[in-house]
């Protein structure tokens, strides 16, 4: 009986010890598995630093881009301003000459007219007298 008791431990051992060898198999698969994600992991982390290096990179290109333009921006409208006021200036300074021009011309008008009255207003006596 002792016999069939060992035996039937044996048995019973015998599907213990394949079920551990199965886990041993099951577990080197997994730890496999995991390596391998873990190695995917690494490269897909690798990845993405690289990526995320790049929008670093072009993030500042496009802040530098835009400090830049936007100075560019600012000098052309400071220098367009400028120019602005100077082409207002030059044309107030042409009108306001046009304006002395024009009085000039009024009082030289003005002063003729008022000799020639008066030359008429003599005229007029003389050939009154006659």
């Amino acid at each position: 009986m002792e016999n069939k008791d060992s035996e039937s431990r044996r048995k019973r051992m015998k599907p213990d010890e394949e079920e551990e060898g199965a886990i041993s198999d099951s577990e080197k698969a997994q730890n496999e598995e995991l390596e391998m994600f873990v190695a995917g992991s690494e490269q897909v982390e690798l990845a993405v630093a690289h990526i995320l290096e790049k929008i670093e990179r072009f993030t500042q290109l496009v802040s530098e881009l835009l400090g830049s333009g936007k100075a560019m921006f600012q000098k052309i409208g400071d220098e367009f301003e400028e120019r602005m006021i100077m082409v207002h200036k030059e044309q107030i300074e042409k009108w306001q000459e046009e304006i002395r021009e024009l009085r000039m011309l009024d009082a030289s008008n003005e002063e003729a007219n008022a000799l020639l009255h008066n030359a008429r207003g003599l005229l007029h006596h003389a050939h009154a007298d006659s």
